[in-house]
């Protein structure tokens, strides 16, 4: 259960994403362009599906402590292997980031962008999260991207 709560919050995504940078989508010019988000995903409600999956939504904060967008994640996690992977969608300024992770029991998890709506469509690039606290209900994220 535990592994579920922090492979939940690490996910958040996502998601998909500091101050001012989550401006950057938005007025990025048409040409491919490597943009940064960085933000704290805290997590608002998690739920277990079943004994092997579940979902969460997270509130994502800047580093003022604004709220800058909010994400879900959908969680599959294997106990016998000690693997899973998790589908993250953050929804922020300039439309819908998509990701996926691969389930991690470290602090730190990783993965990728798998493409958005809006400013977000086609984009590709990294996600990493990295847990603040043992309950695992805020995690740090970084994602990085080109469109």
């Amino acid at each position: 259960m535990k592994i579920r709560t922090s492979v939940a919050a690490a996910g958040a995504a996502v998601v998909l994403a500091g101050a001012g940078a989550i401006l950057l989508p938005a007025v990025a010019s048409a040409h491919s362009t490597t943009h940064t988000l960085k933000f704290t995903a805290v997590q608002l409600k998690q739920a277990n599906f079943s004994k092997t999956s579940g979902g969460s939504a997270e509130q994502d904060v800047n580093s003022a402590g604004k709220t800058i967008g909010f994400d879900v994640i959908h969680f599959q996690f294997n106990p016998k292997t000690n693997s899973g992977s998790i589908n993250v969608a953050l929804s922020t300024n300039g439309g819908i980031l998509y990701g996926a992770l691969k389930a991690s029991t470290g602090p730190v998890i990783k993965g990728t962008v798998t493409g958005g709506t809006g400013t977000f469509k086609g984009a590709t690039g990294t996600i990493v999260g990295k847990q603040l606290n043992k309950a695992g209900t805020k995690t740090a994220v970084t994602i990085t991207y080109s469109s």
